[in-house]
C-alpha cells in the first residue's frame, strides 16, 4: 500500500516509486522528500542512493502526461532545496547524475524529450541550490566534482557517458544559470563565480577525443556567452564581428557574476567577464594534457574572439596573442 510507502528507518521502496499505480508514486515522492529533508539523517550510503535513485528513475519513466510529467519533474528537481542538509543535497544530485548517465542509453525516443527536461529542472535546481549556499567554495567544488567524476556526464575519459548529455548541458546551462540568478532563493545573491562553472566543460573541450563535442562547447556555450557579454559593453560602435542582439541573452548573468571569488570580487562588469572567459579558454589550451587536436581548435577559438576586443583589452591579452603568433 502507498502508506507503507516509507518506514520511519528508511526511505521509499523502489516498487513504490515505480509502481504502475500514480497514487502510489505521488505519495512515494513525497514520503521520500520528506524522508531526505528530515536534518536528523545523514545521506545514504553509495549503494543505497543507486537503489533509491533507480526507483525515481523508472516513477518518471511512468508519468506519461506532458502536465504530469512537468510538474512530476519539478517536485523531484525541488527535493534537493528541500533537504536542509548541503551534504545530503549533494549526495541527492551526485545519485541523480549517476543515475542519469546509466541509464540513458535505455530511453527510447517516445521517452527522452522528458528526460531532457528532467535534466534541465535539476540543473536549475542545483544553481539555486548553489546560490542559496552563497557559492559556498567547497560546494562549488564538489558540484564540480559530481558533473566530472567518473559516472558524471562530462567526464572526458569515460567512454559510458553518453555525448547526447554533454551536448544538452552546454545547451541549456547558462541559460538555466541566468534563470536561476534572475529568481534567487535568496535576497541580493552573491554574484555567480562564472570561471569555476565554465571548467567542467573547458576540460571537457581540452580532452574530449571527440570533435563534435568540442564544436558544440564552443558554439552552444562559450560563443552565446562571448556574445551576451560583448552586447552588453558600451561601445560607440559594434566589432565588425560581432552581431548586436535586439535583445541581450543572460542579462542575469552579466549583471551579477565574477570569476573565482563572489564575497571579495563582487559582480564584474561584462567587459571584464569577458576577457576573463579568453584568458581561461588561452589557459586551458595551453596545458600539458591537453589533446593537441583540441589545443589547436581552442587557440583558434581565442585567437578569433581576441581579435573582437579593443586596444583597451589590456596588455596580458595582447601578450598572450604575440606569444601564440610567435612575434
Amino acid at each position: 500500500m502507498a502508506s507503507d510507502s516509507a518506514s520511519a528507518s528508511g526511505p521509499p521502496l523502489g516498487k513504490y516509486l515505480a509502481s504502475t499505480d500514480k497514487k502510489t508514486r505521488d505519495k512515494a515522492i513525497k514520503n521520500l522528500a520528506a524522508f531526505l529533508s528530515d536534518p536528523s539523517r545523514d545521506a545514504l550510503p553509495k549503494s543505497e542512493m543507486a537503489k533509491l535513485w533507480k526507483g525515481v528513475f523508472y516513477c518518471f519513466w511512468m508519468s506519461d502526461k506532458p502536465l504530469v510529467q512537468q510538474a512530476l519533474a519539478s517536485e523531484i528537481a525541488d527535493i534537493l532545496l528541500a533537504i536542509s542538509s548541503l551534504s545530503v543535497s549533494l549526495a541527492f544530485l551526485r545519485g541523480f547524475w549517476e543515475s542519469t548517465v546509466k541509464e540513458w542509453n535505455s530511453i527510447d525516443r517516445l521517452r527522452i524529450d522528458k528526460y531532457y527536461m528532467l535534466v534541465r529542472r535539476f540543473v536549475n535546481a542545483s544553481f539555486r541550490l548553489l546560490i542559496r549556499e552563497g557559492w559556498e567554495a567547497a560546494a562549488v567544488k564538489e558540484y564540480n566534482s559530481i558533473l566530472t567524476d567518473r559516472g558524471g556526464p562530462l567526464r572526458p575519459d569515460d567512454t559510458k557517458v553518453p555525448t547526447s548529455l554533454a551536448y544538452h548541458l552546454a545547451d541549456i546551462y547558462l541559460e538555466e544559470l541566468d534563470k536561476a540568478l534572475g529568481k534567487s532563493p535568496v535576497e541580493s545573491p552573491l554574484p555567480a563565480p562564472l570561471s569555476i562553472l565554465l571548467a567542467p566543460f573547458l576540460a571537457l573541450s581540452a580532452r574530449t577525443p571527440t570533435s563534435i563535442t568540442l564544436q558544440r562547447i564552443q558554439s552552444a556555450l562559450l560563443e552565446p556567452l562571448l556574445t551576451a557579454f560583448a552586447s552588453r559593453q558600451d561601445s560607440d560602435e559594434p566589432s565588425r564581428k560581432r552581431p548586436r542582439l535586439s535583445t541581450p541573452e543572460f542579462p542575469n548573468l552579466a549583471a551579477n557574476a565574477c570569476t573565482t571569488n563572489p564575497p571579495k570580487e563582487g559582480s564584474l562588469d561584462p567587459f571584464a567577464l569577458r576577457k576573463a572567459v579568453l584568458k581561461q579558454v588561452f589557459d586551458v589550451a595551453s596545458e600539458p594534457d591537453t589533446r593537441d587536436a583540441n589545443r589547436r581548435k581552442l587557440y583558434a577559438f581565442w585567437k578569433e574572439h581576441i581579435e573582437d576586443e579593443d586596444d583597451s583589452s589590456g596588455s596580458g591579452a595582447r601578450s598572450g596573442k604575440r606569444d601564440l603568433d610567435g612575434s
